[in-house]
């Protein structure tokens, strides 16, 4: 049975979570003979199979090819599919692009941080981005705060960036950092595994981390409250095997509570750049 990529997005436009849809690609690739919705449903776990079945043969296939031509894509059976992102658990089967996708295959490392961060919090992300002298390529989630000067700094400093947002390529959020989007689409690489036209959910966030995480060698917080999706991120980084590094604050200040967290859990404290390339043998 011959898979494309088109069919991914059809199968998920029909109900198909991403999750139901990695465990059919599993085993339609130990099994790839012809088999019927109701069956690929099944295989799928699909919680409600007449409705996954009712919405898959009612698609308007011709209007969503042209939303799928929107933006080219890769699927986790493409040949450039990360293999660090193949690993996690639940891992994107279909992802949208725009930009250079040779960044994929080049080491990586992730910042993530509070959307409303302290000076001192940024100059923080500036100061260790710099002292990495460009040996990574920087990934981060295109949010305000940290984010965004995280990418912001890579790229005054010459390096590689790559963006995983929570939206459609076509979408702009948060609306502030469109011309930050704009620029890294031409220039660096945007990711996303939502289609055209989908916009910013709040648990499309959680998700989008997962894939930040999945992508990079380790990552690096700054500026995480105790409740925060930071703190959750480098969790599941840690958890998938990730190193995670955590730049310390003011043990009076809420925002630095999950960086102090994660360093009482193991997190690496760091300082400056060298911290996070001696761990790497540069």
């Amino acid at each position: 049975m011959i898979i494309s990529n088109f069919t991914i997005y059809r199968w998920k436009n029909a109900g198909m979570t991403n999750l139901n849809v990695y465990r059919l690609l599993k085993y339609l690739k130990k099994n790839p003979e012809q088999i019927s919705l109701r069956t690929m449903a099944k295989i799928g776990q699909v919680k409600s199979i007449p409705d996954f079945i009712e919405r898959f043969k009612s698609q308007d296939v011709q209007t969503l090819r042209e939303q799928f031509k929107q933006f080219p894509s890769f699927s986790i059976l493409d040949a450039c599919y990360p293999v660090r992102l193949k690993n996690i658990y639940n891992p994107p089967v279909l992802l949208f692009y725009q930009g250079n996708l040779e960044l994929l295959s080049k080491q990586k490392i992730a910042f993530v941080g509070s959307r409303n961060p302290s000076i001192d919090g940024i100059k923080s992300v500036q100061k260790i981005i710099k002292e990495m002298n460009n040996h990574f390529v920087v990934v981060s989630g295109l949010a305000k705060g940290i984010d965004a000067a995280s990418h912001i700094a890579n790229l005054k400093n010459g390096g590689l960036t790559i963006a995983v947002i929570g939206t459609g390529l076509d979408t702009f959020y948060p609306s502030e950092n469109r011309l930050l989007q704009e620029y890294l689409s031409k220039k660096q690489l945007l990711l996303t595994e939502y289609g055209p036209g989908e916009k910013a959910l709040k648990f499309h966030f959680p998700e989008r981390n997962r894939i930040i995480a999945g992508l990079a060698k380790g990552v690096v917080v700054a500026q995480a409250k105790i409740r925060s999706g930071s703190l959750i991120t480098c969790e599941r980084a840690m958890e998938e095997g990730r190193d995670v590094f955590a730049i310390p604050g003011s043990i009076q200040e809420s925002y630095s509570a999950g960086c102090h967290h994660l360093i009482q859990q193991g997190a690496k404290l760091i300082t400056q750049g060298n911290d996070i390339l001696e761990e790497y043998e540069f």
